[in-house]
């Protein structure tokens, strides 16, 4: 980092990518934001996958340090994250020390392709040093990425049909047969050339880069640099601590396989609950390895040279991640119309997959794997959107029977809704229609942005001890234990009950929140006239002749 500094700094100026702030304390958070959308929206229109802003440099290129905190930076990321669309945010924060004066330097990431970022609704780019709106001409180079360019359809210079694995290709003759029963007679007399046109895999006989990812030789990735032909397996332990690891690469038609083949996809046994439950599943429903895995091949940006990770973790927990940003911009969206997207990051790739049976376009991919994890009563597919990436958490084993079998006896509940009652699970934020929706039916309690399940769902599942946990007790309880503590220690500080009530509280409470709560109760008692704190301020219980 202190050498990519340097050479930030020995450029002649700023540009429309690069841009230097004093920042010596901090800085204003909606220039902030206004810089962000201009740098995202100019790496875009400059095929540059980020732009740089640098904290603690002044206008003559002078490092002056700044005293940014961690906790400042972490409300810039918050306000980046909550006003930018799509929402974005920084890819990282690096300091950098130099002469004991630290420079920050935030990576941001290059907009979507098709889709330019915009700060509170307004879109922003650069024009030399200067910060503007973005102007129309630029808006829509960027908005027409999505209808004109594809990567994946674009020709390879210099590659031919020796460059693909004649392995690859035989395979992908017969899932093409498997796909198209009628041309199974037909598909005998055509030669390779011929078979991969009709498979748009080819165009023209000429070689795509659809061609080399899919059916390329190992050696012939380089043809598609500086985007990358890789998936990583990783087995990483129960505290997340690597144990293995193995790279494939092209063809990537036979890859996925292999890639399967590394996941050790073992037996779930249930317990025995009358006729509720199988007996023994796998961990993983194959489907849904398959299609969280092609799905990452087919929606992979990459333009942006990163790699499809598969990390499988011995605690029963499989994650998918490609780069680039979800089209469909909410997993909800795709549940809610259940048909297929009416574009594509990858659409040359995506149409070839389909004709070798690797997916399918009717929409129903990602819907389907949620209810395969909900009728085998497991934790639903969790989705991450952040940072330009796309990951999938896939949960192989029942977290809580209870509650599981509490739901499978509530038929009236729809998908929609126990993703909903997910996310409440999962301390996940939900809109107001959707705490609207929940509570309609009397599915979760609480006010924003703390609910939990609803005493009735808790209810003979098991839950009921969770509940009280979640929900908290009456305050004349915890404010009875603090007389108590009073009655039989004399004197108290504030940290003494706090010490004291933390872990009764109600769970869902932040500590933060927990803090504020023992406050507001030993201010509650001492409007009650019940204690009252002495020359110490300490709190002490208020004798009765003084009452």
């Amino acid at each position: 980092m202190e050498e990519l500094l340097n050479q930030l700094l020995q450029s002649d100026t700023e540009s429309e990518i690069l841009e230097f702030k004093e920042a010596r304390g901090q800085y204003d958070k909606n220039k902030l934001g206004k810089y962000f959308s201009a740098l995202s929206n100019e790496a875009n229109l400059k095929n540059k996958t980020c732009a740089w802003l640098l904290l603690g440099i002044d206008n003559n290129k002078q490092i002056v340090g700044t005293s940014i905190t961690d906790a400042q930076l972490n409300d810039y990321k918050a306000e980046i994250a909550f006003h930018t669309s799509p929402s974005l945010n920084f890819r990282d924060a690096y300091r950098v020390d130099v002469e004991n004066k630290k420079v920050i330097m935030l990576e941001i990431p290059a907009a979507p392709q098709g889709i330019p970022v915009a700060w509170k609704g307004h879109y922003y780019g650069r024009d030399g040093e200067s910060l503007g709106g973005l102007n129309i001409e630029e808006l829509e180079r960027i908005r027409n990425q999505a209808r004109v360019f594809d990567w994946s359809v674009q020709l390879v210079r210099g590659a031919s049909i020796n460059d693909l694995s004649e392995e690859a290709i035989a395979k992908a003759r017969v899932q093409f047969a498997e796909k198209n029963h009628s041309l199974k007679d037909e598909m005998a007399k055509w030669d390779n050339i011929t078979f991969l046109n009709k498979a748009k895999v080819t165009i023209n006989g000429q070689i795509t880069n659809t061609a080399i990812l899919l059916l390329g030789k190992a050696e012939s990735e380089h043809f598609i640099s500086p985007a990358t032909s890789k998936i990583t397996w990783i087995l990483k332990d129960r505290d997340g601590i690597e144990k293995d690891y193995e790279h494939f690469t092209c063809p990537l038609f036979l890859s996925v396989q292999q890639v399967y083949g590394k996941i050790r996809n073992i037996k779930y046994r249930y317990l025995q609950e009358g006729t509720l439950f199988p007996d023994e599943v796998n961990q993983f429903e194959p489907y849904i390895i398959r299609e969280a895995l092609n799905n990452s091949i087919a929606h992979q940006d990459y333009m942006l040279g990163g790699k499809i990770l598969v990390i499988e973790r011995e605690d029963g927990v499989l994650t998918f991640s490609n780069s680039g940003s979800f089209i469909p911009r909410s997993i909800e969206k795709v549940i809610a119309a259940d048909a297929p997207e009416n574009r594509y990051r990858n659409p040359f790739l995506a149409n070839a997959m389909v004709n070798l049976n690797m997916i399918d376009t009717i929409g129903s991919g990602i819907k389907k794997m949620f209810v395969i994890q909900k009728d085998k009563f497991f934790p639903l597919p969790e989705y991450d959107l952040s940072n330009q990436k796309v990951t999938v958490s896939i949960t192989g084993r029942i977290v809580d029977v209870n509650y599981a079998r509490k739901l499978a006896q509530l038929p009236d509940l729809r998908l929609t809704e126990i993703i909903l009652l997910d996310k409440v699970a999962k301390n996940k934020p939900i809109t107001d229609p959707e705490v609207r929706q929940l509570k309609a039916k009397k599915l979760i309690e609480g006010r924003k942005p703390n609910f939990h399940i609803s005493a009735g769902l808790a209810k003979g599942s098991g839950q009921e001890v969770d509940y009280i946990k979640m929900r908290g007790i009456d305050d004349d309880y915890y404010m009875k234990l603090i007389e108590d503590y009073l009655l039989k220690f004399k004197k108290g500080t504030r940290n003494d009950f706090e010490n004291m009530l933390l872990d009764k509280l109600p769970d869902v409470l932040s500590v933060v929140q927990k803090k504020t709560k023992v406050k507001n109760l030993l201010q509650k008692l001492k409007t009650q006239g019940k204690i009252e704190t002495d020359k110490k301020r300490q709190w002490v219980r208020r004798e009765l002749d003084e009452i």
